[in-house]
């Protein structure tokens, strides 16, 4: 093998010098130097050769090189026009790995699933900057891409808040659509020294293991993310307050008072308080009492 793997910081300070590579603050990008921390998303992905794995945002190939030693086959799908020819460069020996220039929010990812994995659901494999964590997994689930898990590295903040439950302060509307969808586990903490450039924050790698179905059921889907939305949007006010000044519903108070009630729920409860299962009774209460 003569490709160098990319892991150690060596080889990665000498391909950024050799293209004279910038670091692009807009694209929130941390280079991983670390191959503890690559072992590791490779183990808790559980990728095997029957694989086909979706990589976000490879970068210069670190993680790449390491997926496309796991899977069967790699797309890697990179939004920075400086990145595709280092990555032409530092993934020559792997054949199994396909390179698409583009952003992966306007990446039609159901036809790359068809094409690379007749449909079957796929492995995503991610080290996403902060700022469009949410969108990138909540397209993924929304969207209804056949995806059988999710393993990225994010803000630890943000890892801390898709896993955690109701009553504590990290517990909010990103917290019940990640549960709605997955089963949530952190899986490595990451301190800022095994990136380059140094990130001022700590992060985690987290696994999202899809539901085969979603924990609880109810009448409308699209109310219930409406509701919870809206519940956060002042979490300090108390649920029926937020419900009832939200723009995204049209309920009186009363309305709002009795759907409560019905849930057997007092009035002067906080929507922190909620669990997903309870969110799912209410909407089923509020689609009941507008029959």
């Amino acid at each position: 093998m003569t490709t160098p793997y990319l892991g150690n910081p060596k080889y990665t300070i000498e391909v950024l010098q050799k293209y004279g590579f910038v670091f692009q603050k807009r694209f929130g990008q941390n280079f991983l130097i670390d191959t503890h921390v690559l072992d590791r998303i490779i183990s808790a992905s559980e990728i095997t050769k029957d694989d086909f794995v979706l990589e976000i945002g490879p970068g210069i190939g670190t993680m790449t090189q390491y997926l496309a030693e796991a899977a069967r086959e790699v797309t890697a799908v990179e939004i920075d026009d400086a990145l595709i020819p280092i990555l032409k460069d530092t993934l020559k020996e792997w054949d199994n790995v396909t390179v698409l220039h583009g952003d992966i929010l306007k990446t039609d990812i159901c036809k790359i699933a068809e094409e690379k994995n007749q449909g079957r659901p796929i492995k995503v494999v991610a080290n996403l900057p902060y700022y469009i964590t949410t969108p990138i997994i909540m397209g993924l689930f929304e969207s209804h891409v056949p995806v059988s898990s999710i393993t990225v590295m994010v803000q630890k903040e943000v890892a801390d808040r898709m896993q955690t439950g109701p009553g504590s302060k990290e517990y909010g509307a990103l917290s019940l659509a990640v549960q709605y969808y997955a089963e949530p586990k952190i899986v490595a903490n990451v301190p800022p020294n095994c990136f380059m450039p140094r990130p001022k924050v700590g992060s985690a790698v987290i696994c999202l293991t899809r539901h085969q179905n979603p924990p609880v059921t109810t009448l409308d889907e699209k109310l219930m993310f409406r509701l919870i939305r809206a519940s956060f949007n002042q979490r300090r006010k108390t649920l029926s307050n937020s419900l009832k000044n939200s723009q995204e519903l049209p309920y009186s108070r009363e309305e709002v008072e009795a759907a409560i009630t019905e849930c057997g729920l007092p009035l002067n409860i906080r929507g922190e308080a909620l669990t997903l299962e309870q969110f799912a009774r209410l909407s089923d209460c509020f689609v009941k009492l507008n029959k």
